[in-house]
């Protein structure tokens, strides 16, 4: 029982402020983005809002969690902060790095893959979080709620178009431009190159497509099932639901947690290190 009071109790938390106007409650606001502050400098906005204020706070901590991890002295009977370093190490190199970049490339692309392996998953890490930075109060409280940045579009294309721009650098390095844009070419009848060239080129950008939208379609997949399930309390104004939304809203709260969050940093952080691989040896 306690722990079912505990669970309700954190999950009124994730509710923004229209979710306690009875029947009104739309999920989908809560991805809307507003200017906290604005910075507007001509046609470019840079101002300030929700999802800026996460990443914010998600670069601060990715690199507190790496000075802590792993700028710990090393000792043979390791202690749980130098297991955990030791853990996360492994899993960038040997795992994501040893695994997609030719060796070769390991010691210059090492440091960016396991970067965007710690950042993706601490950014969404706290998207899970409660924090009092909804942009809305109740009766002049700020409201708590979760949000993950990795769920705005914006965010995952930026982090996807760093790797789409970092790889074909790369590709044009080692082997030229030449080689290199001859090697998207596959061995085929003249006839079809017609053909096969354009698809070529485009599947070079649906990588890029794929890469953002794969990371921002499951976070906010994830979040909008949780929102949804615990505001069909207030959407059909009853609490009779209560005992069913609240379990169902746990399970998927703890699988998004538990498991999506790790598997899409990972996920992201080794295909950035394929596709950066390919480039810098092609296979055709």
């Amino acid at each position: 029982m306690k722990r079912m009071l505990a669970a309700a109790a954190v999950f009124a938390l994730t509710l923004p402020a229209p979710a306690f106007a009875r029947g009104t409650f739309d999920p989908t606001t809560e991805f809307e983005q507003h200017d906290w502050i604005p910075i507007h400098l001509g046609p470019l906005n840079l101002s300030i809002t929700k999802a800026v204020a996460y990443l914010l706070i998600g670069t601060a901590l990715t690199i507190l969690l790496g000075i802590v991890l792993m700028r710990a002295r090393l000792a043979l009977l390791p202690d749980r902060r130098q297991t955990i370093g030791e853990a996360l190490y492994e899993i960038a190199q040997v795992q994501i790095a040893e695994q997609g970049l030719p060796s070769k490339a390991i010691g210059r692309w090492f440091p960016y893959v396991a970067t965007l392996l710690l950042f993706i998953f601490v950014v969404n890490l706290i998207g899970f979080i409660p924090l009092p930075l909804t942009g809305e109060t109740w009766h002049g409280v700020p409201t708590w709620g979760i949000y993950a940045a990795t769920s705005s579009l914006s965010v995952t294309l930026a982090l996807a178009l760093l790797t789409f721009v970092f790889t074909h650098v790369e590709g044009i390095r080692w082997n030229g431009p030449t080689r290199y844009f001859k090697s998207w070419i596959p061995e085929a009848p003249k006839p079809l190159l017609a053909l096969i060239v354009p698809l070529e080129i485009l599947g070079q950008f649906m990588r890029l497509i794929s890469l953002s939208v794969r990371l921002f379609a499951n976070m906010l997949a994830g979040h909008i099932l949780i929102l949804t399930f615990i505001g069909l309390m207030f959407i059909l104004e009853t609490v009779v639901l209560a005992p069913i939304v609240i379990p169902v809203a746990t399970a998927f709260y703890l699988f998004e947690v538990v498991i999506v969050v790790g598997i899409q940093a990972f996920i992201f952080a080794a295909l950035s290190a394929i596709y950066i691989g390919s480039a810098i040896e092609p296979q055709h």
